[in-house]
């Protein structure tokens, strides 16, 4: 059971908030609400209370011994801030660390995981100041349910409404481990760069900082499986995972995985692997001289084909395999075309020129491309994009059986 602090802001979707307390209560989770004066507005105190059965916060300024403290108190002992609905205005004053009342105070002084459910007026979503406000703390690592499309109060009709409660609910239990959904489950995972070494100085690489990866890999280990991580030169952190393999070039990341697939459920290519490489290494550094210098470069073993032409021969829809593409042009139709040619279930193509996307920052916008189907997702966190790709590989999952264990692999 999760202790939940769900924050209640003024929107006209507080009223929703009553299901979402309602929600996690079935799924075993604590839940204190946390209520700023304009929500109050909206929907009484004694509504949260006889659901939760615990009193409200509305005030910092409570009269009682400590009271002034305990915005602290809460912060340290919940395993998740949810606020729903999330205003422009408490998005605002996250987003610019403004601390007014005890909702944003508890903001900043709390360490758990964050998830936040905007809802507003179309026209106020889409207003550039919202838009940074949101992409700033995405950047921070706070998650987002998507509002949806419909019916608005203002009488508009577009995006801005409130998530449904059920949706709000399944997103807060995922992050505080109540998803479990690939116990007994074999994940394999490659992430960051692949270095193509020239000579004993300079190699061939690129930007890529493992981070897309890394959150693959801790999302499938937080929803229960066995996670083996093949992880090139990154500049970031890998998260605890079963098996941690360190690779350099692309031919060692290939006979890592080649393996070890014959164990997996799911494999997910992250790694950004380099195309060409050098075909030896130069013993000695190369020296400067003249004004040009001219390099050869041969391919490189295409992981993603190899592991297409395996499963072929084996006969099997086992593992489920996921690619990922980095374009800059033409992203949809070039993401379905590698999608046929190298035999996967799964593209995830992002283009690398839109702000937030690609290498090295912490949020990303991708586009999930199958066969008959593709769904654009917004700039989020990269454990959001995480999440969104392992439910798409689960649907593979549910319609085979288990992985065959200890099969001959050739790559």
């Amino acid at each position: 059971m999760a202790q939940v602090a769900l924050g209640v802001s003024g929107g006209i979707g507080a009223y929703k908030a009553v299901e979402v307390a309602r929600g996690l209560q079935k799924r075993g989770h604590d839940v204190t609400a946390v209520m700023t004066r304009n929500a109050r507005r909206f929907v009484g105190p004694v509504t949260f209370e006889a659901i939760t059965r615990h009193p409200v916060i509305t005030s910092q300024w409570t009269a009682g011994t400590n009271a002034d403290v305990e915005h602290i108190a809460l912060a340290t002992s919940i395993d998740l801030l949810l606020v729903a609905p999330a205003t422009a205005n408490i998005i605002g004053k996250f987003a610019n660390g403004i601390a007014d009342d005890f909702l944003s105070t508890l903001y900043l002084a709390t360490n758990a995981p964050v998830l936040i459910a905007p809802a507003m007026n179309t026209q106020m979503l889409e207003h550039p100041a919202v838009q940074e406000n949101l992409a700033r703390l995405a950047k921070r690592g706070v998650r987002m349910v998507e509002p949806g499309d419909g019916y608005l109060a203002c009488g508009w009709v577009g995006k801005g409404r409130l998530a449904e409660p059920d949706d709000i609910v399944e997103a807060a239990d995922r992050i505080v481990g109540g998803d479990r959904s690939l116990e007994g489950r074999r994940v394999l995972v490659t992430a960051g760069p692949t270095f193509e070494d020239l000579d004993p100085v300079r190699f061939v690489g690129n930007r890529s900082s493992g981070r897309m990866g890394f959150a693959v890999a801790a999302e499938a280990a937080r929803r229960g499986a066995a996670v083996t991580l093949i992880a090139g030169p990154t500049t970031a952190e890998p998260p605890s995972v079963a098996e941690l393999v360190r690779v350099r070039g692309a031919v060692q990341m290939r006979d890592a995985v080649m393996a070890r697939v014959a164990d997996a459920d799911i494999v997910v290519m992250a790694a950004a692997v380099a195309d060409y490489a050098p075909e030896a290494a130069q013993v000695r550094k190369i020296k400067k001289q003249g004004d040009t210098l001219t390099l050869t470069l041969h391919k490189t073993p295409d992981i993603l084909v190899a592991l297409g032409q395996w499963r072929g021969r084996q006969g099997s829809a086992r593992p489920v395999l996921i690619g990922f593409a980095a374009e800059t042009d033409d992203l949809v139709a070039s993401a379905r075309r590698k999608l046929e040619s190298k035999r996967v279930d799964l593209i995830v193509a992002n283009d690398v020129l839109q702000p937030g996307a690609g290498f090295e920052g912490d949020t990303n916008v991708v586009t999930l491309v199958e066969r008959d189907w593709d769904e654009a997702l917004p700039l989020q966190p990269k454990s959001s994009v995480a999440a969104a790709i392992l439910d798409r590989a689960q649907r593979f999952l549910e319609a085979v059986p288990l992985a065959r264990r200890g099969r001959t692999v050739e790559a």
